[in-house]
């Protein structure tokens, strides 16, 4: 997909408007490497008219030797003879003047056909990683959990997220984030055998700092109509464009969260320090353990984790039987920020919860699974356990 580098959002709104579906604008050229660094399929890189020319010079000497497939495109508002000398020295493409929209929608065909013929029919594919958000008890904080991992994850563009809210029938995750989607995951329903992402990109609502979101849909009686099947292929579709969707769940072991528990590359299971959550949160352990679902892969998280309950860390891993990935204390900012609008990792990034939600971004992102010889890390994972819903692949 292309990307576009430029510090001014209206000329890199501009730019994307001319290239194809999916493509995607970071702000400077250290973001770009931290893009690229995790993604496979981009095939071309744009560099906009307001980055300064001699780093827009350096980034295209980095890639040149780096990532030699993708095409590097310099977008200028005046395109003289030395701007042309310098950027083929750097090992530029094209240079194209910002007004000249024809001529860039065919520069960036020309980079899709060389990066095909390059990578050769066997190039392999993205494969994202799904992140499911879980708890068997409501109330303990999954949504916010959910939300702010996501935001966390995509880390103001550096990283492509998708959140997805599948809890179908009370889904929280768009008025959570403040945003008012047209449109919802029912809106794909009965397209389970013909999905794609051209249909599916459409019903997607972006959020300001970087976040897809596919929301649950407005009433609860949409809930019959989207089928396990549906789940499965939104999730399959998702990840193909995505390096991590994450996945909030009802709070329950209802059919759509099986569905999704089935395609789940990371657990993260959210429980509080009370006997109750803790007592459903064991169950729920072993009906995992029973249907083999991310296994060496589950992260506890335990939310508004104080000492003055009665419960420590220690107590909790004896009785669940599993280590303690990360805690979040309690704290009023979370809700403060969440009514404002601005999730605890955006409005106060220097708070004790926003640090453990870090925490627990190295923990699910730790190195990019590389792909198996034969498919993906998680097709191959798909193959060694018992599927709940049949093969979807």
């Amino acid at each position: 997909m292309p990307v576009v580098v430029d510090p001014d959002p209206a000329a890199a709104e501009k730019l994307l408007a001319a290239l194809p579906p999916g493509g995607h604008s970071v702000p400077a050229a250290d973001r770009l490497l931290a893009w690229l660094a995790i993604r496979s399929e981009e095939y071309v890189v744009l560099l906009g008219p307001s980055l300064p020319l001699e780093e827009a010079l350096a980034v295209c000497e980095t890639l040149r030797t780096a990532r030699p497939t993708i095409s590097v495109l310099l977008v200028r508002s005046l395109v003289d003879t030395e701007v042309l000398g310098r950027a083929m020295h750097a090992g530029v493409r094209e240079v194209l003047a910002l007004d000249d929209l024809p001529a860039l929608e065919g520069a960036v065909g020309r980079a899709y056909e060389l990066w095909t013929a390059l990578r050769g029919p066997g190039g392999a594919a993205h494969h994202g990683r799904v992140v499911t958000v879980f708890s068997p008890k409501g109330g303990v904080g999954k949504t916010t959990v959910a939300v702010n991992l996501a935001l966390a994850l995509a880390d103001r563009g550096a990283r492509q997220v998708c959140l997805v809210d599948l809890d179908l029938a009370f889904g929280d995750v768009a008025i959570t984030l403040q945003l008012f989607p047209s449109h919802s995951i029912e809106h794909a329903a009965g397209a389970e055998q013909s999905l794609d992402y051209a249909l599916l990109e459409p019903l997607l609502t972006r959020h300001p700092d970087g976040v897809a979101v596919l929301a649950a849909p407005s009433l609860p009686d949409a809930l019959d109509r989207i089928s396990t099947q549906l789940v499965g292929a939104v999730l399959h579709t998702l990840a193909g464009q995505f390096d991590f969707v994450v996945v909030d769940t009802a709070p329950a072991f209802d059919e759509h969260t099986l569905a999704a528990l089935d395609d789940t590359d990371d657990l993260v299971l959210v429980a509080t320090l009370d006997v109750p959550t803790l007592k459903n949160v064991k169950i729920a352990g072993g009906t995992l353990d029973t249907l083999r679902i991310a296994e060496g892969r589950r992260h506890l998280v335990l939310n508004r984790a104080d000492d003055a309950v009665g419960l420590g860390a220690d107590q909790v891993e004896g009785i669940l039987g599993m280590p303690v990935a990360v805690r979040l204390p309690s704290a009023m900012e979370v809700a403060a920020s969440t009514n404002a609008g601005r999730p605890i990792v955006l409005a106060r990034p220097d708070h004790a919860v926003t640090a453990g939600l870090r925490q627990l971004v190295r923990v699910v992102a730790g190195e990019p699974a590389a792909p198996l010889p034969g498919g993906s890390t998680r097709s191959r994972k798909a193959d060694s356990r018992r599927r709940l819903f049949g093969g979807r692949r």
